[in-house]
């Protein structure tokens, strides 16, 4: 089975593309949505994340107080890399165990969507990665509108990212999503065909 990952930064455009190769019948396997799971209600990340965070990150019902947390590690890289270290792995090793369920139903082709991939160190889950990207005015203004964040706001969420000329030079292929939406289209559904060539 051959496992293509798609990464890149916030608001560059990954749910468009995903949502595309899913319309096309790709198997996509969720990281974002894997972490939900793991820090919703009863999530096996909570015990963790209230240990080294505090009471102070969580709501009266126990939730997880996601803004209140994403206050504390955007702006801090020693906080942001501890949260790291309790997500990431419970996070690779579900993606691990979804790849083998794909493998057994026979699936040619599996998608990884990882937006964090080099920074935690996925990427070795994947035979190649694709590389969603559009200009950094673009991203700062999609994240802004998208999520109601301020400039300063939207600025540190895309700081405390990997740079995007990084990801560039270690991605297999480059998808430029500040084209018209057809144009994208087509031109993932040639790469897509492409991939499942016999």
């Amino acid at each position: 089975m051959r496992v293509i990952a798609i990464t890149g930064g916030i608001a560059s455009g990954k749910t468009t593309v995903l949502n595309h190769l899913k319309a096309l019948g790709a198997a996509c396997i969720d990281a974002d949505a894997i972490s939900r799971t793991l820090t919703a209600p009863g999530g096996a990340a909570l015990p963790a994340i209230r240990q080294a965070f505090g009471q102070g990150v969580f709501q009266q019902d126990g939730a997880l107080n996601r803004r209140a947390l994403g206050a504390l590690v955007f702006g801090d890289g020693e906080a942001r890399g501890r949260l790291n270290a309790i997500v990431h792995p419970l996070v690779r090793a579900e993606m691990e165990r979804q790849l083998r369920r794909l493998r057994l139903q026979g699936e040619r082709v599996a998608v990884l969507d990882v937006p964090l991939l080099y920074e935690s160190g996925m990427e070795t889950l994947a035979d190649e990665v694709w590389l969603v990207a559009v200009p950094a005015e673009v991203q700062l203004q999609r994240l802004m509108a998208r999520d109601g964040y301020t400039r300063e706001e939207a600025l540190a969420r895309i700081h405390s990212q990997m740079p995007l000329e990084q990801k560039r030079a270690r991605a297999d292929l480059v998808i430029d999503t500040d084209l018209p939406l057809q144009a994208l289209y087509e031109r993932l559904t040639a790469l897509w065909e492409e991939v499942n060539r016999p």
